[in-house]
């Protein structure tokens, strides 16, 4: 048997082996780069949002009663059956294009009359817009990174809101005023 038999199957071992390690390897490193952009709320939060949202800082406190949303909520996938409370603050910021790009985050918020709410476009997903079911607030289309829009909430009530481009895969959000 010559040497070049006898190492023909501990070559193939090696090359096997060294083809797994890399093959391992390769999905570490995926682990360890996807996902969250690094401020700690994961896929767009600013440090405490719930689903890749947007908390603005603090713990997740939610509502003690959930508001009915007659199914508002039914296709969205990042809504988890809660409602962020963010009573307490002057102003909150929700993101658009949050998660997979089509989503808001935090889907659901409630927030005290005279609250100023701040959609904040991640750039992801394409072309979004934000616009009131009931038609008192509306922003342009876009998909500029750090663009804004605002809204004071000056009356008590459910504002149901939608991306006009992706309504139908089921980027929409809701306001709570109280």
């Amino acid at each position: 048997m010559s040497d070049r038999t006898r190492n023909a199957g501990r070559s193939l071992d090696r090359r096997t082996y060294l083809s797994a390690t890399a093959a391992v390897g390769a999905t570490l490193l995926a682990g360890c780069s996807g996902g969250g952009n690094g401020n700690g709320g994961g896929n767009g939060g600013n440090g405490g949002g719930g689903n890749g949202g947007n908390g603005n800082g603090g713990g997740n406190e939610y509502l003690s009663e959930e508001p009915n949303y007659d199914g508002w909520f039914d296709d969205v996938s990042n809504y988890e059956g809660q409602t962020l409370d963010r009573r307490d603050a002057d102003s909150v910021t929700v993101d658009v294009g949050a998660g997979d790009g089509l989503q808001f985050a935090p889907p659901a918020v409630a927030v005290s009359t005279g609250t100023t709410v701040t959609w904040e476009w991640t750039g992801q997903g394409g072309q979004h817009n934000v616009a009131a079911e009931d038609g008192s607030f509306e922003s342009e289309q876009t998909n500029e990174e750090g663009h804004t829009f605002e809204h004071t909430f000056e009356s008590a009530g459910t504002y149901t809101y939608i991306c006009t481009p992706h309504e139908a895969v089921g980027m929409k959000g809701a306001i709570v005023v109280e």
